[in-house]
């Protein structure tokens, strides 16, 4: 499964390729940046969408394979740069209605349906996260069939340093993580490691990096009909072949005390606990740390979807996070913890609100407000019965 070891000049940000196995194929997509680390943009979604749809249709396509070139990242999370450009427009024009950034929407639109179609699809979806996988890299992988991790994958949603939350469909998944450590991962950004990522069920096998090409062999070797849910067999079971155990991480080091924390019912007695954790393991110490410094907006918004998702469809979650997201891109500290981080590179945000005491739940009542009766959002057609696998926009 040779991926690409660097970008070519004018060569397309997503490459795709059809490798036969006996009367079927095997689709292959390889995001291809990675000089941003295969950083997802608007085109890369949109080129990376309309093949999945035409995949989906073709009954010779027995499976997919997702993949990042390099030996670096799977997908390091979004285009944040285009973004920060967006959003900085919007505010100098003066605009005030979050459906007027025709950028920011189009971008999160077309993402959230990339993401959902991958959890949607009818053909089985093999995930190699090898490397970094965080941010719009977890939308990615969270959805696909069959996720591996290697022994350099390392998983996260870090977004409460750029002033984001975990969106993708992050609300929906840290929910399923065990022992509510999912609400400690949105937190904190902790990182996760092969084993860990099994444990919270962002992953479903660790198999050697050095095993790639073997992998691609041995799927491209197999027996595939036209049945998705046989041809989903196949492929664990040349997977398995392959897996290895992989070793605990600290998350499962520190499950009970996290636990403890994190299963609390208010914000503030959550943040509070997981400031007052006494452990100086390097990973604790950063994950407090990256709270301590990180948005408390962003922070308050986590808590807030991860509840709201206990009760609520995949599909329904992406409508929400997709307000949410609009919200935080118009007004929101989305942008100046992008200027912080990558534009002026100063690692000073000024945060608004400030404190975490301030990141009340009134404060967050106005990111959930909608602009749209439910038949006109944008993601109206998500949880639609797809048609062989395209899922309506």
């Amino acid at each position: 499964m040779n991926a690409p070891a660097s970008d070519v000049p004018n060569e397309a940000p997503v490459l795709f390729e059809e490798r036969a196995a006996g009367a079927h194929r095997i689709g292959i997509a390889t995001l291809n940046a990675t000089r941003t680390l295969n950083g997802l943009s608007l085109e890369m979604a949109r080129l990376l969408d309309e093949q999945l749809v035409t995949w989906a249709s073709d009954p010779a396509i027995a499976l997919v394979v997702l993949q990042g070139a390099g030996e670096k990242a799977f997908c390091a999370g979004g285009d944040l740069h285009s973004l920060h450009k967006a959003m900085q427009a919007y505010r100098e024009a003066g605009h005030t209605d979050i459906r007027e950034n025709a950028y920011v929407s189009e971008f999160f639109a077309v993402e959230y349906r990339l993401d959902y179609r991958i959890h949607t699809y009818a053909k089985p979806i093999v995930c190699w996260g090898h490397g970094v996988v965080m941010g719009g890299g977890m939308g990615l992988m969270a959805g696909a069939s069959h996720r591996v991790v290697t022994e350099r994958s390392k998983l996260a949603f870090p977004e409460i340093t750029v002033g984001l939350y975990p969106d993708v469909g992050g609300s929906w998944l840290l929910h399923r993580v065990p022992l509510h450590a999912g609400l400690f991962l949105a937190l904190t950004g902790a990182p996760l490691t092969a084993g860990d990522a099994i444990y919270a069920n962002m992953a479903d096998l660790h198999i050697a990096s050095d095993q790639r090409d073997a992998v691609l062999a041995a799927l491209t070797d197999s027996a595939w009909s036209a049945d998705p849910a046989r041809n989903a067999s196949v492929v664990t079971d040349v997977l398995t072949r392959f897996a290895t155990p992989a070793a605990p991480g600290p998350l499962q080091a520190h499950q009970a005390s996290i636990a403890t924390v994190a299963s609390q019912p208010a914000f503030d007695d959550v943040v509070a606990g997981i400031l007052a954790m006494d452990n100086d393991d390097p990973w604790l110490v950063t994950a407090r740390e990256t709270l301590r410094a990180g948005a408390p907006g962003s922070a308050r918004l986590a808590f807030e979807l991860q509840r709201c998702a206990a009760d609520m469809s995949l599909a329904d979650v992406f409508r929400q996070e997709y307000i949410v997201s609009l919200h935080c891109a118009a007004h929101g500290d989305f942008m100046e913890g992008i200027r912080a981080l990558l534009i002026d590179k100063d690692r000073q945000p000024h945060w608004q609100p400030a404190t975490l005491a301030d990141a009340s739940a009134t404060w967050a009542d106005a990111f959930f407000q909608s602009p749209w009766p439910p038949a006109q959002h944008p993601l109206a057609g998500l949880g639609v019965p797809p048609v062989s696998g395209v899922i309506p926009a």
